[in-house]
């Protein structure tokens, strides 16, 4: 199966609230970016990436979570960043029932995890 096809049975297996928030996230993170590839990780996560990870999410009980792998270095002028502020690597963001996502605040977050990763040097092949 393709991490797209995963990713869809994981969504349309969440039984509340959090399904439609999950969808939601999935279709912000992938509009900021058309080169941006979904897979699918350690045993059941969602990964989103472009020239490295993204983000991560999974559903919670009482929650969904997205997490940037490099959170900690990107700007956050809307405060989406809400979990995982104590790390010096990683953010996150847990949305809650009757949370809004704010598409356009989470797609810049993205956008800036995209340009984040494309300014990282890249690493040699070995011989």
């Amino acid at each position: 199966m393709k991490p797209s096809e995963q990713i869809d049975q994981l969504i349309a297996g969440i039984a509340d609230w959090r399904r439609e928030t999950f969808a939601g996230v999935r279709k912000a993170i992938l509009a900021a970016d058309p080169e941006i590839v979904e897979e699918w990780k350690w045993m059941g996560s969602p990964v989103w990436s472009r020239d490295g990870i993204i983000a991560v999410a999974n559903a919670h009980k009482g929650k969904v979570k997205l997490t940037f792998d490099h959170g900690a270095r990107l700007p956050d002028p809307d405060k989406l960043f809400n979990a995982g502020l104590e790390g010096n690597q990683r953010r996150a963001i847990d949305f809650f029932e009757g949370d809004t996502i704010n598409e356009r605040a989470l797609q810049d977050l993205v956008r800036a995890a995209v340009a984040f990763n494309q300014s990282k040097p890249k690493k040699k092949a070995a011989r």
